[in-house]
């Protein structure tokens, strides 16, 4: 074999070695302290992060009132029915105004039930490139990936079982009654709300406000840090 050959073969080794440890170095850049945690699960842990906020949040909103009394998530009525609502108590029908509201409140709870699989389908897919970006993002990287993978799948899974809720709950006929009692009001403008959709939408936006929460639970809380992979992962956003 030919010097000349040995030298160009080893040039392109050399190359090759050059090129990795870059790459290596690029992603130990990224991740501060990286080469100290060799290993590290870090999808793991942003898994193990967001299904806390499955667990711990959404399950919340399942259980009877779970929206309802729920300041950060109660389900108030749509700009085209705050006038509905007003007129109604003006004319003594405040308790009829109430039950409008609690039914798209437990509609949202009971839809909500349906979440679950598809949050814990869209963690599995989870790859190391989205734990990197959403573990070294701001405090809401987490909760912005589900809603981009989720929402969809979530809003075509949530829409049938509010509308059914609505019927299975009594909304439909209430939400009728009170729709009929204000548009009999002499000379109110007629209202007929899509309350499926409305209130489909605000269940996706309670279901997100509270893994939020957990998720800024997580990175600011130490204690909230309940596994050991969660605080060797999170101990590495703590260093950025």
């Amino acid at each position: 074999m030919s010097k000349k050959f040995l030298t160009i073969t080893s040039a392109f080794a050399l190359m090759f070695v050059f090129k990795s440890c870059a790459e290596l170095q690029q992603v130990a850049n990224q991740f501060p302290g990286i080469d100290q945690n060799a290993g590290l699960d870090i999808s793991g842990g942003l898994r193990e992060a967001l299904n806390n906020g499955i667990s711990k949040q959404v399950s919340k909103l399942t259980a009877v009132d779970g929206f309802y009394k729920n300041q950060a998530v109660k389900i108030l009525l749509p700009e085209e029915l705050q006038k509905v609502d007003k007129a109604l108590r003006t004319i003594g029908l405040s308790s009829l105004a109430d039950d409008g509201i609690k039914m798209l409140n437990r509609a949202a709870e009971d839809a909500t039930k349906e979440a679950t699989p598809i949050f814990v389908n869209a963690v599995k897919q989870m790859t190391f490139t989205d734990a990197k970006n959403i573990l070294m993002g701001n405090e809401s990287s987490a909760t912005t990936y589900l809603q981009t993978t989720t929402t969809s799948p979530l809003y075509a899974k949530f829409n049938p079982v509010i509308k059914n809720s609505f019927a299975k709950v009594g909304a439909d006929k209430v939400w009728t009654n009170i729709i009929t009692k204000y548009n009999n009001i002499p000379f109110v403008k007629k209202v007929n709300p899509d309350l499926t959709d409305y209130t489909t939408n605000k269940a996706l936006e309670g279901v997100y406000k509270m893994i939020a929460v957990e998720e800024k639970n997580i990175r600011t809380n130490l204690s909230s840090r309940t596994s050991t992979l969660l605080q060797q992962v999170f101990a590495m956003q703590d260093k950025k």
